[in-house]
């Protein structure tokens, strides 16, 4: 079996066709490397051959490299991987530099063999790195494709040449968004932005394609930047056009990743430094910084999180065996709230028939609406077609009757968070369903086994916890209850997969595992303010440390009524156990003075008419006035991650979390932990676990007993463990 096949035409054009076997999208192995500059070599040493087209057996061209591979190639590098990893990455350099050169004379640059890539659909990464090599690009008329670089989105950046060729294609200001963002763009915007030279009809492809090979002159091979005179756009560093490019680079990228990201740095001074040496010599430039990267542990813990971990959950990799195929067919979802619409939105976008159920039909039908928007929003985005919407809103049922709920094989309640409200439509829901109905209660914080007291199968009844915005948030936090059945969890993963979204899967306990983290970092953030830490010390401080939101920013978001609701029911249930007495007086009295956050326009932020915050509220500075003396900065961010990490790690103990590869991937997917760190247990592991425990006893020693060293981490740093090197390969045993 091969991933590479190469048919030779009787006009002289051979095919060479990248079909992976057993795989819906192309991905890169070091295999098919070896595969693709045979059957390059062999094309352009044979005379009957005129030219290439590099195309795809399946409806897109390449999803990109196995990332499995990247990680194979750092742990395999030798003694010295630094030097493995680099010749591993020139190898590639140079197929993808033969493709390029295709043959030519390099004093003349003539007698090469025109070489086109030919892409049906979705090019992203490696996938687009090939093409950008080849002397011109054709990109199937497919909407739906999605062609560009993503790699900084997992930690690394493009190092296959992509970087460099991108940037001398169409300068670094143009090329930014594709390699500082990981841009995704469909055909005729790529064909606009200069990535693809050719948008054409799908089955003209391959006909346009030969087409070109056949007629193309020496003059159509040669890149620009093979070319006498070849000058930068844009300008070079020294030129003082280009000098003011690189310096508004510079501050553009320390402003969007606060210093933390270590492959926007990389990829930044590998665009700099290769813009000021001729070619060939730039791709080794970017070869050394794309190693340097990939010997990060930043690097390796994002790749781990948010690409490995996070395919293997989306394909099951919590799902228990043996439970045949539970895929949603029609569904109920209860409550037309912002949470129930959004469910009803994304689940009648993936295919199925939704009944969306509220106490008016007023309220239903409002809920259907908010699909509607979201709909026209894509519209106007040309993501969505006037039929796509239609056919999406044709599957949503807004109702008053709970008769209509009859066949529904899953049901999603979303109404209030009152335990008697929530029993009281389990029993209506109880009444309609068959038997073999699944009941999905979205909560954030109340215990799942409680709830299910008022379900007549309490082993069909589970957690599904989205998290808001629906439509945006990749989360889903699905929570076992004492009594939930494996039926159950394989539905809840089975419908999280046909939603697209990622689960985690947890048991049952008070705030589950994403609020059990989440609300101690805004606790913290709160605390400070009791004690006189300057606001804008304790946001920008978590912001420089990775954190999408300061603690302060997100309670206004979530809304500081619901963190004051929050804490009377968790104190009622505590008792004298209850830690948050400081929290509480600066939340009640904000609470007091109607300062109920964003929704409010006031909040710990203050706002303009607009709902836009203005900057901090200079209120907070009456009430609590600034110490004198104020902490060093990263006693705040220790302060800020350590109330996320303990917890995480206490979660794990008590045997709510099950996986820490969920642990990690839940909290940069829920709540944004900083992505950087690759998660909590990685951020442990990256620090070591020794000093881990250091921090914790110096932030207990000031600060009190929340900061104190779970048993499990002190154990691991006794041992000079790693949580990855206990855990990684997936769940423990359960705490008893």
């Amino acid at each position: 079996m091969t991933d590479f096949t190469m048919t030779k035409g009787d006009d002289g054009v051979a095919i060479i066709t990248w079909d992976v076997p057993g795989k819906s999208m192309n991905v890169m192995s070091q295999e098919g490397f070896v595969e693709l500059e045979g059957l390059l070599d062999e094309a352009l040493g044979d005379d009957a051959v005129k030219g290439i087209v590099i195309t795809s057996g399946k409806d897109s061209f390449a999803g990109g490299m196995d990332l499995n591979i990247i990680a194979r190639m750092r742990d395999e590098a030798g003694e010295d991987p630094a030097r493995g990893l680099f010749e591993g990455v020139m190898k590639i350099h140079g197929i993808l530099r033969k493709i390029e050169r295709a043959g030519m004379d390099p004093k003349t640059n003539k007698g090469g063999k025109p070489i086109a890539a030919a892409l049906p659909g979705t090019a992203l990464g490696i996938g687009l790195e090939i093409p950008l090599a080849c002397h011109r690009r054709f990109a199937a008329d497919n909407p739906k494709a999605k062609i560009g670089l993503p790699e900084i989105r997992v930690g690394i950046f493009p190092g296959a040449g992509g970087t460099t060729r991108l940037t001398r294609m169409i300068g670094p200001m143009a090329a930014s968004p594709f390699l500082l963002q990981g841009k995704m763009v469909d055909p005729e915007a790529a064909r606009a932005a200069g990535l693809i030279d050719e948008v054409v009809a799908p089955d003209e492809l391959l006909e346009k394609a030969r087409a070109w090979v056949l007629q193309a002159s020496d003059a159509d091979l040669v890149k620009p930047w093979d070319a006498k005179g070849y000058k930068y756009p844009g300008g070079a560093p020294y030129h003082p056009a280009g000098f003011m490019t690189f310096v508004g680079a510079s501050a553009m990228v320390n402003a969007q990743t606060k210093g933390v990201y270590p492959a926007a740095r990389a990829m930044l001074s590998a665009i700099y430094e290769g813009a000021l040496v001729p070619f060939d010599v730039a791709l080794r430039i970017e070869a050394r910084w794309f190693t340097n990267v990939l010997l990060n542990p930043s690097s390796t813990a994002m790749i781990r999180s948010l690409f490995i971990n996070k395919e293997a959950l989306e394909k099951g990799a919590s799902r228990p065996a043996d439970i045949p195929d539970q895929r949603v067919k029609k569904m109920g979802v209860l409550g037309a709230g912002m949470m129930g619409a959004g469910i009803a939105y994304v689940s009648a976008n993936a295919g199925i028939e939704v009944v969306l159920l509220d106490v008016s039909q007023e309220a239903a039908e409002k809920g259907k609406a908010h699909a509607a928007e979201l709909l026209d929003k894509g519209i106007k985005r040309k993501k969505v077609t006037p039929e796509k919407k239609e056919e999406v809103l044709s599957r949503i049922t807004p109702t008053t009757d709970y008769q209509a709920l009859a066949g529904c094989d899953l049901i999603v309640e979303a109404v209030f968070e009152d335990p008697a409200i929530k029993a009281e439509v389990t029993r209506q829901v109880d009444a309609v369903v068959g038997e073999d109905c699944i009941f999905a209660t979205n909560t954030s914080t109340l215990p799942i086994t409680d709830l299910a007291k008022a379900s007549k199968r309490p082993d069909q009844f589970i957690g599904i916890h989205f998290f808001s915005p629906v439509d945006k948030m990749l989360l889903v936090e699905i929570i076992k209850g004492k009594q939930t059945g494996d039926r159950a969890v394989a539905k809840a993963l089975d419908y999280v997969r046909q939603i697209r979204k990622t689960p985690i899967v947890v048991n049952d306990a008070r705030f589950f595992f994403a609020n059990r983290c989440i609300i101690p970092y805004i606790n913290e953030g709160i605390r400070m303010v009791k004690e006189g830490v300057t606001p804008a010390l304790i946001e920008n401080g978590a912001k420089l440390v990775g954190m999408p939101l300061g603690p302060l920013q997100l309670v206004d978001e979530t809304s500081i009524d619901l963190g004051v609701k929050i804490a009377r029911a968790t104190k009622a249930a505590m008792g004298e156990a209850y830690p948050d007495d400081a929290v509480d007086e600066v939340l009640f009295w904000m609470a007091d003075e109607g300062r109920l956050g964003r929704k409010a326009k006031a909040g710990f932020y203050a706002y303009d008419e607009k709902g836009k915050r203005i900057g901090l509220w200079k209120g907070l500075a009456e009430k609590y006035p600034p110490m004198a003396e104020q902490p060093d900065v990263h006693e705040v961010q220790h302060r800020l991650l350590m109330a996320q990490v303990l917890e995480a790690v206490r979660a794990f103990e008590d045997g709510v979390l099950m996986d820490i590869r969920e642990g990690d991937v839940g909290a940069i997917l829920g709540w944004g932990f900083a992505p950087w760190s690759g998660g909590p247990f990685s951020w442990l592991d990256m620090i070591g676990a020794a000093r881990a425990v250091e921090i914790c006893e110096e932030l207990e020693k000031k600060h009190g007993a929340r900061f104190s060293a779970p048993a499990l981490l002190r154990e691991i740093a006794e041992a000079g463990d790693t949580f990855y090197g206990r855990y990684g390969n997936g769940p423990k045993a359960q705490a008893a």
